[in-house]
C-alpha cells in the first residue's frame, strides 16, 4: 500500500515482499500509508488487510482526521501512479486491487514492460468525482475545506485545470494570503513573490518564456513580469476586520473553492489519451495531439495536455457517445459526437479519442447519466410533493465567460472530426478513407442506437 508519490519514500524491495507475503489468517496488525494531496501520510494500524474494503478503510481514514461524517460523500479513496489513477469503490478491497495493479497497467496504458515492473501506486484520500459542486459550498468545517482548497490548488498549479492568466493571479492571491498571511508591504514585495513564483502560479506559465530557444527567438521582447500582477491581486484580497484568523482562513478556502467552481471541469476524473491534428500542408501531414479528457457529472472536456486550452467541451445533453473495441477499429477509440457546421450546413461531428482508457471513460460517462437521472426523478419527487401546483424547477445553468480566447472556451477549429448529415450521409472527410461508415458499422454489428444529437439552444463553448 506504501506509495512513492511526490516526496514519500518508495519501499525497498524487501518491504514489498515481506507485505505481499503476509498470511490471510495473520491476526497482527499492519500499517498502511494513506496520503493526501499535499503529499502529508495518515499512518494507520490495519487489522485484516486483505479482507478490509474501501469503505471500512475510508471510515479509519475519516476517524484518524478526526472530520465530520459528510467526509463520506465529500472524499474517496484512489490508488494512484504516475501511470494510472482509479477511484475505488466502497466495495473495492484495496489490498487484492493493489496486488492487480500490473494488469489493470497492461489493459489501461501503453506503458513498456519495465515501467510498468517498477510502478506501485500509493492509497490516496480526495475529493469524490461524483460529489456534486453544489453541495461542495454548504460545506462548512474548515478541515474538509482545507482539504478541498488543497486539492484544487494542486490541480491549479499542475496545469490540470487551465485557467486564464486573471483568474491565475486572483487565485493564486489567495494562495499568498492563506500562505503568507495579511498582506504586508514590507514584507510581501514583488521581488518575495518572484524566488516562489511556483508556489502560487501554475507551473507551466512560470517555465514559459525562460528556455534557451524562447530566449534567443525572442531576443530583446521584455518577458510577462507575473508576480507584479500576483502582487497587486494579493493587495487587493479582502479582509474582514472582525473575523478571527480560523474563520478568515475558512472564508479564503471557501472563496477560493467559488472561483475554481467557475471552471467546467472542476471536480473531474482525468484521462490520457490522443487525437488526429488536422491536415496542414501540402502533404496534407497530420499526426495526433496528447489530450487529457476531463469527466464528471457535468459533461466532457478535452484538454490540450501542451498548450493547457479546451479543445472541445460538451455537457452530456450535447453529446453522443460510444466506445470501440481493437476488433473494429486499430485501436481503443472513445467516439464523441455533436451539433456543428460545415461551411454553412448543419452536421454531425464525430471526433475520435485513441486511449486503452476508452473503456474506463465510456463506463464513467454512463455511471454519470446514470447518477444524473436518479436525481433529477429525485427531486421531480420531492418539487410535486412540496408543491403540487408548480412546474418543476429548471436546472441552473453556470453563466457563460465573455472573456475572448478563454482557456475554457472550445476551440474546434483545431480538431481533426469526420462530419456527417443526419441521414449519415459524409460530406467531408478530414482522415483517409476508412473500410465502412461509423453509422453503417453501428448498425450492422447490432450494437446500441446512435441517434442524431438535437441541436442545442447555445454554443458549444463553456462558461
Amino acid at each position: 500500500m506504501e506509495g512513492a508519490d511526490g516526496a514519500a519514500v518508495p519501499p525497498s524491495l524487501a518491504d514489498r515482499s515481506r507485505r505481499s507475503s503476509i498470511s490471510s489468517t495473520c491476526a497482527r496488525s499492519v500499517d498502511v500509508l494513506v496520503y493526501l494531496i499535499d503529499d502529508t501520510m495518515v499512518q494507520l494500524s490495519v487489522d485484516s488487510l486483505m479482507s478490509v474494503t474501501v469503505h471500512e478503510l475510508h471510515r479509519i481514514v475519516r476517524d484518524a482526521l478526526q472530520l465530520p461524517e459528510c467526509a463520506m460523500d465529500v472524499f474517496a479513496l484512489w490508488l494512484i501512479s504516475p501511470l494510472l489513477e482509479v477511484q475505488l469503490k466502497p466495495k473495492h478491497q484495496p489490498y487484492k486491487v493493489c496486488r492487480q495493479w500490473q494488469e489493470l497497467l497492461l489493459r489501461f496504458t501503453d506503458c513498456q514492460e519495465d515501467e510498468i515492473m517498477q510502478d506501485e501506486p500509493s492509497l490516496q484520500f480526495r475529493r469524490n468525482v461524483f460529489f456534486p459542486k453544489r453541495r461542495e459550498l454548504q460545506i462548512e468545517n474548515e478541515a474538509v475545506l482545507r482539504l478541498l482548497y488543497e486539492e484544487a490548488k494542486f490541480n491549479i498549479l499542475e496545469g490540470r485545470y487551465p485557467c486564464d492568466m486573471e483568474d491565475c493571479e486572483q487565485l493564486g492571491a489567495l494562495v499568498c494570503r492563506l500562505q503568507l498571511g495579511p498582506y504586508d508591504q514590507d514584507q510581501h514585495t514583488a521581488c518575495a513573490l518572484k524566488e516562489k513564483l511556483e508556489a502560487f502560479l501554475p507551473a507551466h506559465l512560470c517555465r514559459r518564456g525562460h528556455s534557451l530557444l524562447t530566449a534567443l527567438w525572442k531576443r530583446g521582447a521584455k518577458q510577462p513580469a507575473y508576480e507584479q500582477g500576483l502582487l497587486q491581486a494579493y493587495q487587493a484580497v479582502r479582509e474582514e476586520a472582525a473575523c478571527e484568523e480560523p474563520e478568515a482562513l475558512r472564508q479564503h478556502y471557501w472563496v477560493y473553492l467559488q472561483r475554481c467552481h467557475q471552471l467546467p471541469y472542476y471536480g473531474c476524473a482525468f484521462f490520457y489519451g490522443e487525437i488526429d491534428k488536422p491536415a496542414q500542408g501540402f502533404l496534407h501531414r497530420g499526426g495526433r495531439k496528447a489530450v487529457s479528457v476531463a469527466i464528471s457529472l457535468e459533461g466532457v472536456y478535452v484538454i490540450d495536455s501542451k498548450e493547457k486550452h479546451v479543445l472541445l467541451g460538451l455537457r452530456f445533453q450535447e453529446l453522443s457517445w460510444d466506445h470501440t473495441y481493437p476488433d473494429e477499429e486499430e485501436e481503443h477509440i472513445l467516439w464523441l459526437e455533436f451539433d456543428g457546421e460545415n461551411e454553412g450546413i448543419l452536421v454531425n461531428k464525430l471526433l475520435k479519442i485513441y486511449s486503452k482508457q476508452a473503456e474506463l471513460m465510456s463506463g464513467l460517462i454512463e455511471y454519470c447519466l446514470e447518477l444524473n437521472a436518479a436525481a433529477e426523478a429525485s427531486a421531480l419527487e420531492n418539487s410535486t410533493l412540496q408543491s403540487p401546483t408548480l412546474p418543476p424547477l429548471a436546472s441552473k445553468q453556470r453563466p457563460k465567460l465573455r472573456r475572448q480566447n478563454s482557456v475554457v472556451c472550445s476551440r474546434i477549429q483545431h480538431l481533426a472530426t469526420i462530419d456527417y448529415i443526419e441521414d449519415g450521409k459524409e460530406i467531408k472527410r478530414v482522415k483517409p478513407k476508412r473500410t465502412a461508415s461509423f453509422f453503417t458499422r453501428q448498425f450492422s454489428h447490432g450494437a446500441t442506437s446512435y441517434s442524431a444529437v438535437q441541436a442545442p439552444a447555445e454554443s458549444l463553448e463553456q462558461g
